[in-house]
């Protein structure tokens, strides 16, 4: 009898041990992605961005816009504006970005040709962002309950010491079949980043080439977005950036954004 709970216990503690590892990494990777989703950023922001689109013959197509984001607690309204060239001038995109995992996003476009504001649905989460490889998903960002997180390894990147970690959308719906983000160890900033479609093909890959330290906040300067399945790639550049503005309430309204620009 003592011979025999002598083997369950060593078996038990077989158990534990090899499953002790995949336990920790769980943890630790989410850990990881909760600092990375909730990297500082100050209350509020605005600044200038370029973005250029480039297809497979090599052609480019650049635009130019402003951004504006503010935090209400833990939820987020950001507003870009296109400013050049003509053909985008006075578009607009308004976001209301929740925290609860169970709250879908506000959006609207507003397209001056038009000249009204139209609410994007859920349905279009996957579809491009103004023509990028960005979708409008991509492009207002995930939430950490999106995706369950493994921490694959750990290794050098860029000469930056990173995490490897591995995400899966718990929705069955997402567009996506997983993600891998490397991300710096010393910003919690993720320099690269590749997306794989439902069928477990890589379809995206993100670069990030230049990260510096503005009012104390990490930002990130100029990534690259490109679709390696059609040979297109997005090219995002801050041009210039301010934190803590206390920007007023009023400009994030779809008012503001029908306005095409910022008085």
């Amino acid at each position: 009898m003592k011979r025999r709970k002598k083997l369950i216990y060593l078996l038990m503690l077989l158990i534990w041990i090899t499953s002790a590892p995949m336990f920790i990494h769980a943890q630790d990777s989410t850990e990881i992605m909760h600092k990375v989703y909730n990297r500082p950023d100050g209350d509020d922001f605005q600044g200038t961005m370029r973005m250029t689109l480039i297809n497979h013959r090599g052609s480019r197509r650049v635009r130019e816009m402003a951004v504006y984001s503010k935090d209400y607690l833990d939820d987020t309204r950001a507003l870009t504006f296109f400013q050049a060239p003509a053909d985008v001038r006075g578009t607009g995109f308004l976001q209301y970005e929740y925290d609860n995992s169970g709250k879908e996003d506000d959006r609207w476009l507003y397209l001056p040709a038009l000249k009204k504001s139209k609410r994007i649905s859920g349905s279009s989460d996957s579809d491009s962002f103004m023509g990028s490889d960005f979708t409008y998903d991509d492009w207002g960002g995930r939430e950490l309950e999106d995706d369950t997180h493994t921490l694959l390894r750990e290794e050098l990147l860029d000469g930056h010491a990173v995490w490897v970690i591995e995400s899966k959308p718990v929705n069955d719906d997402d567009p996506y079949s997983r993600f891998i983000t490397w991300v710096r160890k010393d910003t919690y900033v993720e320099i690269k980043a590749e997306y794989y479609d439902r069928s477990g093909e890589l379809l995206k890959v993100l670069n990030v080439a230049d990260v510096r330290q503005v009012d104390g906040y990490w930002t990130i300067f100029k990534m690259t977005m490109k679709n390696v399945q059609d040979d297109h790639q997005t090219v995002i550049e801050q041009l210039d950036i301010s934190y803590d503005q206390g920007l007023d309430d009023n400009l994030f309204r779809v008012s503001s954004l029908e306005r095409g620009r910022i008085r």
